[in-house]
Protein backbone atom coordinates (compact mmCIF):
# COMPACT_ATOMS: atom_id res chain seq x y z
CA UNK A 1 0.00 0.00 0.00
CA UNK A 2 1.40 3.58 -0.51
CA UNK A 3 1.69 6.63 0.96
CA UNK A 4 -1.18 7.86 -1.22
CA UNK A 5 -3.37 5.04 0.06
CA UNK A 6 -2.75 5.08 3.71
CA UNK A 7 -3.18 8.83 4.27
CA UNK A 8 -6.53 8.16 2.45
CA UNK A 9 -7.28 5.29 4.83
CA UNK A 10 -6.53 7.34 7.70
CA UNK A 11 -8.25 10.08 6.65
CA UNK A 12 -11.69 8.00 6.39
CA UNK A 13 -11.23 6.61 9.80
CA UNK A 14 -10.94 9.67 11.25
CA UNK A 15 -13.98 11.02 9.62
CA UNK A 16 -15.88 7.74 10.88
CA UNK A 17 -14.51 8.50 14.09
CA UNK A 18 -15.62 12.17 14.33
CA UNK A 19 -19.47 11.11 13.05
CA UNK A 20 -19.30 8.39 15.05
CA UNK A 21 -19.24 10.61 17.81
CA UNK A 22 -21.60 13.13 16.31
CA UNK A 23 -24.61 10.92 16.26
CA UNK A 24 -24.68 11.21 19.61
CA UNK A 25 -25.11 15.14 19.33
CA UNK A 26 -28.19 14.21 17.23
CA UNK A 27 -29.69 11.55 19.65
CA UNK A 28 -30.03 14.49 22.01
CA UNK A 29 -31.59 17.04 19.58
CA UNK A 30 -33.96 14.28 18.39
CA UNK A 31 -36.49 14.92 21.29
CA UNK A 32 -36.59 18.91 20.60
CA UNK A 33 -37.64 17.77 16.77
CA UNK A 34 -41.34 17.85 16.31
CA UNK A 35 -42.25 14.09 15.35
CA UNK A 36 -43.87 11.37 17.41
CA UNK A 37 -42.64 9.19 20.12
CA UNK A 38 -42.24 6.57 17.91
CA UNK A 39 -39.90 7.76 15.13
CA UNK A 40 -38.01 9.27 17.52
CA UNK A 41 -37.50 6.17 19.07
CA UNK A 42 -36.81 4.67 15.80
CA UNK A 43 -34.89 6.84 14.65
CA UNK A 44 -32.73 6.92 17.61
CA UNK A 45 -32.20 3.03 17.50
CA UNK A 46 -31.27 3.56 13.89
CA UNK A 47 -28.82 6.24 14.83
CA UNK A 48 -27.21 3.97 17.69
CA UNK A 49 -26.49 1.46 15.75
CA UNK A 50 -24.99 3.69 12.55
CA UNK A 51 -22.93 5.17 15.24
CA UNK A 52 -21.19 1.67 16.91
CA UNK A 53 -21.02 0.56 12.93
CA UNK A 54 -19.13 3.97 12.00
CA UNK A 55 -17.13 3.29 15.31
CA UNK A 56 -15.98 0.15 13.98
CA UNK A 57 -15.19 1.27 10.70
CA UNK A 58 -12.77 3.62 12.07
CA UNK A 59 -10.95 1.40 14.47
CA UNK A 60 -10.44 -1.06 10.99
CA UNK A 61 -9.44 1.80 9.22
CA UNK A 62 -6.68 3.26 11.98
CA UNK A 63 -5.55 0.23 13.08
CA UNK A 64 -4.38 -1.07 16.33
CA UNK A 65 -2.19 2.01 17.67
CA UNK A 66 -5.35 4.17 17.96
CA UNK A 67 -7.56 1.64 20.03
CA UNK A 68 -4.99 1.08 22.59
CA UNK A 69 -4.90 4.96 22.81
CA UNK A 70 -8.77 5.07 22.84
CA UNK A 71 -8.73 2.28 25.77
CA UNK A 72 -6.20 4.26 27.53
CA UNK A 73 -8.48 7.06 27.55
CA UNK A 74 -10.85 4.83 29.55
CA UNK A 75 -8.94 2.79 31.34
CA UNK A 76 -8.55 3.40 35.21
CA UNK A 77 -5.37 4.59 37.15
CA UNK A 78 -4.15 2.79 39.65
Amino acid sequence: MNKVDQNLKKIAGYICLVLSFAVWGVIALLPLVDISKGEVTAATTFLIIFGEILFIVSIALLGKEVWEHIKAIFKRSK
